[in-house]
């Protein structure tokens, strides 16, 4: 979330045309997603933010059930928690320069899909969860390749596939970027496996070693498959050897952070990304909503103005200005966390 916030403030895009040109500019690129076939570290952070999702979910049901929770009780809890994800995730885009629109694209309508499927599974077996997210993949790979719609019978071209037919039917519009709101269907694979992840943390007593082998596991299969031209690696559409690859990389992350923090218990300078997690949905809509129509325009007139009486240059007045509009909504999740107010959905 602390990636996010700095990417609305336009940082990294500042700091890519200062370096243009330069070997730095080859790191700077990985905090952009990737064109289409391949795979960057920006990539990873929405299958990181389903992942995680799915692994909190883990926790909260356990705390549920030592409450003395039915499932009945704990069905309507992620009811309702999926259509408020559903609610926030379509106004998020619904307010445009030209009037409202219907949008399916954000990562809380996608959300709010996979953590209802991930909650309907949670008490199956491990086996049977993950033949299941086997099955949602090759459901995917159907769809993509033998649908066979004129116009979008290309599996993995953009703008010529399934998943922008179905962005057709369900909003009458194809995203310019290439993206598709069917990604839900193998993203929920990353939710599963997040709440697969949470019972290893809370139930078993070898954590470590299963995150790390099915971390590399799932890393080898999602590349195989993309370097033996199987299935191409394409995040905008979600295939399934993305899907596979990226969640090899949050397993060995989640298992890189267990290490480092619960193993060797190295807990400090951590309270700085605790401020953002703890209110994570409030400060994602924040700079979402408010910030990209309003918050981020208004404070840069201000940093800007300021810097304009010391001739600052372009590009570091620019930089600047992103930095100052970030510790600004850091300190508002800080005044929240100290007065212990939590938005939670």
């Amino acid at each position: 979330m602390v990636l996010l916030a700095l990417e609305s403030t336009a940082l990294y895009e500042h700091l890519s045309d200062a370096t243009d040109g330069s070997f730095v500019n080859n790191f700077i690129q990985q905090f952009f997603h990737h064109p289409w076939n391949g795979l960057r570290f920006w990539d990873l952070i929405q299958p990181a933010f389903m992942f995680i999702a799915g692994t909190a979910m883990a926790f909260s049901l356990h705390k549920q059930q030592q409450q003395g929770f039915t499932w009945q009780q704990s069905f309507r809890k992620i009811l309702k928690r999926c259509f408020l994800l559903f609610f926030w995730g379509v106004l998020d885009y619904a307010v445009r320069p030209k009037g409202l629109s219907f949008e399916l694209w954000d990562v809380l309508t996608q959300l709010s899909f996979t953590t209802l499927v991930a909650f309907l599974i949670f008490r199956w077996k491990n086996t049977l969860q993950i033949l299941f997210c086997i099955g949602l993949l090759l459901l995917t790979e159907c769809l993509y390749r033998y649908t066979n719609i004129p116009g979008f019978d290309q599996p993995f071209t953009d703008q010529h596939n399934f998943g922008n037919y179905m962005d057709l039917v369900l909003m009458s519009k194809i995203n310019k970027g290439g993206w598709v709101a069917i990604n839900c269907l193998p993203t929920a694979v990353h939710t599963i496996a997040g709440a697969l992840a949470g019972k290893v943390l809370l139930y078993q007593s070898e954590k470590l070693k299963p995150l790390v082998l099915w971390g590399v596991l799932c890393l080898i299969v999602g590349y195989a498959l993309d370097i033996a031209g199987i299935t191409p690696i394409i995040k905008r559409i979600a295939t399934s050897s993305f899907t596979i690859a990226s969640l090899g990389w949050c397993l060995l992350g989640l298992a890189a952070c267990y290490w480092w923090i619960d193993i060797k218990n190295h807990r400090r300078y951590l309270t700085f990304f605790t401020i953002v997690g703890m209110n994570a949905i409030f400060i994602y809509l924040f700079f979402e909503i408010v910030g990209s129509r309003w918050f981020n325009g208004y404070i840069g007139r201000i940093t800007n103005g300021l810097m304009d009486f010391i001739a600052m240059p372009e590009m570091p007045k620019l930089i600047i200005t992103s930095l100052c509009i970030f510790t600004l909504e850091w300190l508002l999740c800080y005044f929240l966390y100290r007065k212990k107010i939590f938005f939670k959905l």
